[in-house]
């Protein structure tokens, strides 16, 4: 049912209660915090569909909009209520004047609209027979993080870094502990996936900071940290488009900068910390590499396309045959070009490339090849990652130390057993990290020699 606020614009919130489309919606939340989303093409079935939207908006045609919504929709909101909150959208914010896609959050896409009397953020979501089933409109000025709101530590000195790689510049921040003498260890942190920057939060829903306070936390412990944003996310650049990017251009940018910090003399020794999806970038880069320990943190035990199979285990059939055709065909070196809109977000043709050089590399397999002191976290409240993932990293490379966090969330923090109310702590950049992270890494850099 549609709901409408008055501050100072409308904010209308349109979810029809289809059990399949909740489930649907909640894997494609999950699904976006595994896969890493960039630069986001703007599919043509959309395309089509705004510009309708915005054109029989401006002729102030309710019914015809109404038109395009998908059955389920159609059933929990009647057209009058639709008439009634179309009149009222145009009384409060007048004409239409450009919608602008950026990107994709999970099966929605995401669009600015500029109206005469202000902005918008519009979350649209169609069904494979390009019906409107999804329709939000919130504040387009709402757009705090935590990252502008969170002070820095005054027991740290903080310093950009720029480092020029391949086809990109990354940029970073070095927080060395105020009033060491001497050379300090250091700790490269790898952000997860999606558009998460250096400090550990991301414009689909994630501003909780981890990387930040275990930069602080770390550093009240004398153990300088980098943290940096990957190429195509933040502020580090890339000339690299969506459908050239491998996987290995991360674990390549990686090294650059491990090499970076090996040749700088105030750090005594190198630790990788990969959190996530950065867990495996982070076994890719100290395969080989001046690197005195590294640390799994919430790293997958599998393949991601296995992972993402698992995930979809209770969705529609179409979403997960759609899904293993387009990863056989990847699995035989082809390309699928057209794509259902539900897994658009996921398998676009332009990540498919993307996503093979993905599926390339075992974590189990990776995690064997490395010679140095391995520590793996994982936590029991973990909606993302399971301790059975950790697990199996820990059967692959015996000689590593497995740490198992009660009540630890996939952000590094306590967290509830409740998805919703668990997903919901990611937004609180004031909960602290669980103490046994903290004790649990400084102790095991200790004791590297």
């Amino acid at each position: 049912m549609p709901r409408v606020f008055k501050p100072a614009i409308i904010i209308l919130s349109l979810q029809y209660k289809c059990t399949e489309m909740k489930k649907l919606f909640a894997f494609f939340i999950a699904i976006s915090f595994t896969v890493t989303v960039y630069g986001q093409s703007e599919p043509a079935n959309y395309v089509a569909l705004v510009a309708k939207f915005k054109t029989l908006y401006n002729e102030n045609k309710p019914d015809s909009i109404y038109k395009l919504f998908g059955g389920p929709m159609q059933t929990s909101v009647t057209p009058d209520q639709w008439n009634k909150t179309g009149t009222a959208l145009k009384t409060q914010l007048g004409a239409l004047n450009q919608c602008v896609f950026t990107g994709f959050t999970g099966t929605r896409a995401n669009y600015d609209l500029a109206f005469a009397n202000g902005n918008v953020i519009m979350n649209i979501e169609v069904d494979k027979d390009n019906h409107i089933i999804g329709l939000l409109f919130k504040p387009g000025e709402a757009k705090t993080t935590a990252a502008s709101t969170m002070p820095d530590d005054p027991n740290l000195t903080e310093s950009p870094i720029s480092l020029k790689v391949m086809s990109a510049t990354l940029s970073g921040t070095l927080a060395i502990p105020k009033n060491i003498s001497g050379k300090v260890p250091v700790v490269l942190i790898i952000a997860g996936s999606g558009p998460t920057d250096r400090d550990g939060n991301n414009p689909i829903g994630v501003s909780a900071s981890t990387y930040k306070m275990l930069a602080s936390a770390l550093g009240k412990n004398g153990i300088a940290t980098l943290r940096y944003d990957k190429r195509l996310i933040g502020k580090s650049i890339s000339s690299t488009k969506e459908k050239d990017l491998r996987f290995e251009d991360y674990s390549d940018d990686a090294i650059a900068l491990i090499k970076m910090l090996h040749d700088d003399a105030r750090f005594s020794k190198i630790i990788v910390l990969g959190h996530s999806e950065g867990s495996l970038i982070g076994m890719l880069a100290s395969t080989d590499q001046p690197v005195s320990g590294y640390i799994s943190v919430a790293g997958a035990g599998d393949r991601i396309d296995k992972i993402i199979t698992v995930q979809l285990k209770d969705q529609p059939d179409y979403i997960k045959n759609g899904f293993k055709t387009i990863i056989d065909s990847l699995v035989r070196g082809k390309f699928t070009d057209k794509v259902d809109p539900a897994l658009y977000s996921l398998m676009r043709p332009s990540v498919q490339p993307y996503m093979l050089s993905w599926m390339r590399h075992d974590p189990a397999v990776e995690i064997r090849k490395l010679k140095i002191p391995v520590l793996i976290v994982q936590g029991t409240t973990d909606i993302q990652v399971t301790v059975g993932d950790a697990e199996k990293l820990k059967k692959a490379k015996s000689d590593a130390t497995l740490l198992i966090i009660p009540g630890m969330s996939h952000i590094l923090k306590e967290g509830p057993a409740d998805k919703a109310a668990n997903a919901a702590t990611y937004k609180d950049p004031t909960l602290p990290l669980k103490p046994e992270l903290v004790t649990g890494i400084v102790d095991f850099i200790k004791k590297i020699k």
